[in-house]
């Protein structure tokens, strides 16, 4: 029989490792034996856990070659963190910032809980420390942030209500290995697992939350022990997965069609990655039809690897890039903790991704002493009041205001004769000569 081949614009992507003069050299990853990417990214930076004695350092690079130093050259270094979350009682191996409320940020330990933060506060408003009996591996948010998955040790998936502290949906043994499992949300709700099965052969698998008896689609994939790291485009609907320790990226088109999970490709190399890290959908080169770019750690260099879809027209490729999820947020705190719910701004990437105006973080310090969540108790959801305008508050941010002004004049000033003691000194060498 003739075999049909499966239709796919995404048949034929093609992987491509950049350049040695454009990889980072001489980084120190990590050699922990946590099993996570070790690398996050955005348009502007990447960063990468190093080997550091004590443990917790992390290097951010900028991704484009040419520096950018201000006007007057930096003034002193960054060592004092904007805010510090203090809830969890073990080392803290998980953090993932809401898709879509600002300032929200939730956090996983060693101690099998979670904690969702308010960081513009500092405040631990939600703390589920009673739903894992073990540790948990992964936690990821559905698109408009109302659930997370999580996938933990005890070999259970579990999909949780946060704000109601309710487990909605739970899978116990959905990989049946001992080896660690991943757990993510796709675009269309259902959950997508990497694990291992009783004989240690790797495998993928598809979930509905609504019915998590039988997987929709369970393919196993080879006997490697490398756990296996998904990176989801909800935009394509593909799926990248990248095993610990593995020379390659195989990759995979989610769709409602049997078999569900579609095999597209394997992008591989010479040497095996310590960890990997996914640009943003907004960071990538649309006049090159490049979707997705991909950040590889090896034992002291990172590896930038770019994803194209092969096209000749120059023209922009609507259906490659649809509109994708923007960096500004759609709720604030506040209304997330009171309920509110919101899918991503989504923008055009038809002209290629303009940043906006950076907006720093701002920490409002409360008094939080009465609402800390107890070690050994479910902290009950706090409601937030809505924002109020504190007169004291207001003067004291107006003057710090007014003190940065003039620290900052004072700073330029300072520049400005150094340049000047500079010129001087080079006259006088001239003069000398």
């Amino acid at each position: 029989m003739r075999r049909v081949v499966r239709q796919s614009k995404f048949r034929h992507v093609f992987g491509q490792a950049v350049k040695n003069d454009q990889c980072y050299d001489d980084i120190r990853v990590s050699r922990v034996t946590w099993d996570s990417s070790f690398c996050a990214v955005n348009p502007r930076f990447v960063a990468i856990i190093v080997e550091a004695s004590g443990g917790g350092a992390f290097l951010v690079l900028p991704l484009h070659k040419v520096w950018q130093i201000p006007e007057n050259g930096l003034t002193l270094s960054l060592t004092e963190p904007v805010v510090i979350l203090e809830g969890h009682s073990k080392r803290v191996g998980i953090v993932a910032w809401h898709p879509t409320a600002r300032n929200v940020l939730l956090s996983a330990g060693c101690d099998n809980a979670i904690i969702i933060w308010n960081v513009g506060t500092g405040e631990a408003l939600i703390n589920l420390d009673d739903m894992h009996a073990d540790m948990i591996y992964n936690v990821s948010w559905n698109r408009d942030g109302s659930l997370i998955c999580t996938a933990s040790k005890d070999k259970k998936v579990r999909v949780i209500d946060p704000r109601k502290q309710e487990i909605v949906a739970e899978k116990e043994k959905a990989h049946e290995g001992a080896r660690p499992m991943r757990a993510i949300f796709l675009a269309d709700g259902n959950v997508f697992t990497t694990g291992f099965s009783r004989m240690s052969e790797r495998q993928l698998a598809l979930w509905n939350p609504k019915n998590m008896q039988e997987p929709i689609a369970l393919h196993e994939m080879d006997t490697s022990n490398g756990v296996l790291l998904p990176f989801y485009d909800p935009d394509t609907s593909i799926i990248y997965l990248c095993g610990k320790g593995d020379s390659s990226i195989r990759y995979f088109e989610i769709t409602d069609e049997s078999p569900y999970v579609h095999y597209l490709n394997t992008f591989s190399s010479k040497e095996p990655q310590r960890g990997m890290g996914h640009m943003p959908k907004r960071g990538l080169d649309v006049n090159k039809c490049e979707i997705a770019r991909f950040f590889k750690l090896h034992e002291r260099k990172c590896e930038p690897i770019i994803m194209t879809v092969p096209r000749k027209s120059d023209l922009f490729q609507d259906d490659l890039y649809p509109d994708t999820a923007g960096p500004e947020a759609a709720l604030e705190a506040e209304e997330w903790f009171e309920g509110k719910n919101a899918d991503p701004v989504l923008i055009s990437l038809k002209h290629g991704y303009i940043p906006g105006k950076n907006r720093d973080l701002k920490v409002v310090k409360k008094n939080i002493l009465d609402s800390k969540p107890s070690a050994n108790k479910k902290c009950d959801l706090i409601s937030i009041p809505k924002k109020t305008a504190d007169t004291a508050s207001v003067q004291n941010e107006a003057k710090l205001d007014e003190i940065l002004k003039e620290i900052k004049s004072i700073k330029d000033t300072i520049c400005n004769q150094d340049e000047r003691i500079s010129k001087l000194e080079q006259q006088m060498a001239k003069i000398a000569a």
